[in-house]
C-alpha cells in the first residue's frame, strides 16, 4: 500500500462492511494494530469508525468494542438501528451509516492529502469522485477474494488505489494459530503433548465482558441489514 509520511491522512471505516469482509476471509481485525500500522507510515489526522447500534435493554456484544475504540484513538460515529418485522415475519434491522461517512469525508477533505476508505460499497463511488476533485488521493480497502466479492467494480475503478484486504491483513489481524507438539515419549504425561492454541492479541481491555471485534453483533453476525 502506498503511504507517505508527509501526507495528512484520515481513515474512514465502514464497520459493518469491514466486519463482513474480514470474517469472510477468516480473521478478526485488531484495531490497536491497525491504527499503529497507519500511524507508523503516514500522518493520521483522524480515524473514524461507523456503526449502527441496536437500542435495547439487552446487553450488546458490540458495546465493549465501540467503548474501546472511543477511548483509544478512534472517532466513533454511531446511530440507533431500527428493528422491524418483514412480511414473512422475520426480524430485520435497518442502520445505514453512508450519509454520516460521506458528510465527514467531505468536511475534512480540504485539510487532507489522502483519504483511506474501508468499504467496498458502490454507493461511495460518487463520494470518492467528489473528494478527488478537491485534490485528495483516495485509497479503497476491501476484498474481491470473498464470495461474493465485497468490493464493487465501479468503486475500485474510481479509487486512486485499491488495496486487497487479504494482502495487508497480516499487519493487523487476530487469528488463533494451533501449534502441535511432538508425540509424547513413553512414561510422560500424554496431556503435555496435546495441541495448544495460541490466543490472539486483543484490542480490548482484559475484562470478563471482553469479546472479539463485532462477534455476536445482531446487525453484523446473524440478522439481515437493509440499506
Amino acid at each position: 500500500m502506498l503511504l507517505a509520511n508527509s501526507e495528512r491522512t484520515a481513515l474512514f471505516i465502514d464497520g459493518a462492511n469491514l466486519y463482513s469482509a474480514s470474517r469472510s476471509l477468516g480473521f478478526d481485525v485488531d484495531y490497536r494494530d491497525m491504527l499503529q500500522y497507519f500511524r507508523s507510515r503516514t500522518n493520521v489526522l483522524r480515524a473514524y469508525y461507523y456503526s449502527a447500534l441496536l437500542e435495547s435493554d439487552e446487553y450488546s456484544p458490540l458495546r465493549p468494542l465501540t467503548d474501546w475504540l472511543a477511548y483509544n484513538g478512534y472517532n466513533l460515529v454511531t446511530k440507533a438501528a431500527r428493528e422491524f418485522t418483514d412480511t414473512n415475519g422475520r426480524r430485520r434491522y435497518k442502520g445505514n451509516m453512508d450519509v454520516e461517512l460521506a458528510v465527514d469525508m467531505l468536511e475534512l477533505a480540504p485539510r487532507l492529502d489522502h483519504a483511506v476508505l474501508f468499504s467496498g460499497d458502490s454507493d461511495f463511488r460518487r463520494l470518492v469522485e467528489a473528494v478527488q476533485r478537491q485534490g485528495v488521493r483516495v485509497s479503497v480497502i476491501s476484498s474481491v477474494r470473498t464470495v461474493p466479492p465485497m468490493a464493487a467494480d465501479e468503486l475500485r475503478r474510481q479509487a486512486d488505489q485499491f488495496v486487497e484486504l487479504a494482502e495487508i491483513a497480516t499487519e493487523f489481524t487476530r487469528r488463533g494459530i494451533e501449534t502441535r507438539r511432538p508425540p509424547a515419549r513413553p512414561g510422560t504425561d500424554p496431556a503435555s503433548s496435546a495441541p495448544t492454541k495460541a490466543l490472539p492479541a486483543s484490542p480490548l481491555p482484559a475484562s470478563p465482558s471482553q469479546v472479539g471485534p463485532l462477534q455476536g453483533s445482531p446487525l453484523q453476525a446473524g440478522a439481515t441489514r437493509l440499506d
